[in-house]
């Protein structure tokens, strides 16, 4: 059984459908990263399965267990079991690190504060900060500010990670580093769904690769596959472009 099971899905932005029968499936450990050109529905299928864009038609399953995407409890049930990662890393700024961290397990799911720090630092270790938990946002750089972000989704002890273009609006410089820390969680055995234009990383990193277009999945197969053989014209047009040089 997938760890992760998506099914004919469909979605909506008001009235506009932007993902049209989506179909994949993640096993437990798994890395897979969806690539394609912009506007394809790669970002809009991971705010799909956390429930911030609307599924019209379709299943998620986790575990063989069906999301209702129509149940607030089952939404934040979801929720507990997948965490995401956006683009910005929308931190909070008036608090430090270790803070930003701990919010939401303290908060909202009610942990004991002892524990969930101990924890907090522990991850901060794992991303190669723990000597900034008492920094603020504004004197990281964008890396770590990233990093930090991951961390704050791992506090929450999510199954699978979903990153979403997390080293998009990083300078070129500071993007090694994040990679680096999904590299180490891949390593791990953390499930990962992400979405990412870093191709060589893409290739490095993923058990499995879907190339989507216009809403659609269009292919699906191992990194070698699909960017040395793409069985669709569509996906040679693409990698024959991106890879060029």
């Amino acid at each position: 059984m997938p760890h992760l099971a998506v099914s004919d899905v469909f979605a909506k932005y008001g009235a506009v459908e932007v993902l049209h029968g989506i179909n994949f499936d993640v096993a437990r450990g798994e890395v897979v990263s969806l690539v394609g050109p912009s506007g394809s529905g790669k970002s809009t299928v991971l705010r799909t399965l956390v429930g911030l864009t609307p599924v019209t038609k379709g299943s998620v399953n986790v575990d063989g267990t069906s999301i209702d995407y129509h149940s607030a409890r089952a939404i934040k049930a979801a929720r507990d079991r997948m965490a995401i990662v956006f683009q910005q890393y929308n931190l909070f700024q008036n608090m430090s690190v270790l803070q930003n961290i701990t919010l939401a397990p303290i908060k909202i799911k009610g942990r004991p504060r002892a524990e969930v720090e101990a924890e907090a630092m522990d991850l901060l270790a794992l991303v190669g900060l723990a000597d900034k938990h008492a920094a603020y946002p504004d004197e990281l750089s964008g890396g770590q500010q990233q990093r930090v972000a991951i961390a704050r989704a791992l506090a929450l002890r999510p199954e699978i990670l979903l990153l979403d273009e997390v080293t998009s609006a990083l300078d070129p410089e500071l993007v090694t580093e994040v990679l680096d820390t999904v590299r180490r969680l891949a390593s791990e055995g953390m499930t990962m769904l992400l979405v990412s234009h870093e191709m060589s990383f893409v290739r490095e990193v993923s058990n499995k690769v879907i190339f989507m277009d216009k809403g659609k999945v269009v292919e699906i197969g191992t990194p070698a596959a699909i960017f040395d053989n793409p069985q669709s014209e569509r996906a040679r047009d693409f990698f024959g472009k991106v890879l060029r040089g």
